[in-house]
């Protein structure tokens, strides 16, 4: 019969108490700097050899490139309508569905229900109903009498295709944040408004959007990182066109890298892309994290 490991040896072969929380964290530690931290680096760091060498001379060649610049002024025209749409729409979607009726649940799974469907599928799905010719929305528009429309192969109206597209796809997955901070809210909060006389959009803009600031907060800098990252559809749907209307940052990436195979521009567009969104989210946190008490 074996013995018992006297105290002492459970001493011996114990795990000090301020490493344990670092022993504990190490394994996701470790597929975050393998999967995450080590390909941006590498990146980077490749966004500066050409030739062989170390060099600025790719930047230089950029930022001399009327495509980059056209490519940088879609990615920023797309997120300036598409983030506050996003946001916007998800809050009232939140506060629709942020009650105790009956059914409620069934409305909640609708609105969830484009997130469950992959960026591809959806992409291939909205190019099928936006089909010149036997589209299901060009019927509708000509049944409507407003006419066939180009949508994904019409300059004008590719990108703003693309914007409704995506803003169906992921509202749903917002609505779900902002409504597990909305459900964290103390109801007592909302009867002590009522007794006081606050109405509705006092109610809204005094106690509930500041008391969900945090996840708020959460939802726009992740939206802001997916959104500016987007470019399954550019290259399911469109390729960039019509006349590069839909050639965002990201998909320039994409051309760079894996059909041209100028990984040193791939790099330093990556590199430029990840700057621009670093920067943005910092505003974001700079501009709506509280500080603590």
């Amino acid at each position: 019969m074996t013995e018992r490991p006297t105290q002492a040896a459970r001493r011996k072969f114990a795990v000090p108490r301020k490493v344990l929380p670092y022993l504990m964290l190490a394994p996701a530690l470790i597929i975050i700097f393998v999967f995450k931290i080590y390909p941006i680096v590498s990146v980077m760091i490749t966004s500066f050899i050409r030739d062989g060498q170390f060099t600025f001379r790719t930047y230089e060649i950029l930022l001399g490139d009327r495509t980059f610049w056209m490519s940088l002024w879609t990615t920023i025209k797309m997120n300036l309508v598409m983030i506050p749409l996003q946001i916007v729409l998800s809050l009232a979607l939140a506060l629709l569905v942020n009650s105790t009726v009956k059914g409620i649940g069934i409305f909640r799974s609708i609105y969830y229900l484009p997130v469950t469907m992959a960026i591809s599928v959806a992409a291939i799905t909205w190019e099928l109903m936006a089909n010149y010719n036997n589209g299901v929305f060009n019927s509708l528009f000509t049944a409507l009498g407003i006419g066939r429309q180009g949508l994904f192969t019409d300059a004008n109206q590719a990108l703003w295709c693309i914007v409704v597209m995506a803003t169906w796809k992921g509202c749903g997955m917002w609505m779900m944040y902002i409504l597990a901070g909305l459900k964290g809210v103390d109801t007592s909060i909302y009867e002590s408004a009522r007794l006081d006389g606050a109405g509705y959009f006092r109610t809204l803009f005094s106690i509930t959007l500041p008391l969900i600031k945090r996840t708020m907060l959460f939802v726009i800098v992740a939206n802001t990182s997916a959104n500016m990252l987007l470019f399954a559809p550019m290259q399911l749907i469109t390729e960039g066109g019509p006349q590069n209307s839909t050639n965002v940052l990201m998909y320039e990436v994409y051309k760079s890298a894996f059909q041209n195979g100028n990984a040193s521009r791939a790099g330093a567009l990556t590199t430029i892309l990840l700057i621009i969104v670093l920067t943005v989210v910092i505003i974001q946190f700079r501009m709506l994290n509280e500080k603590e008490e």
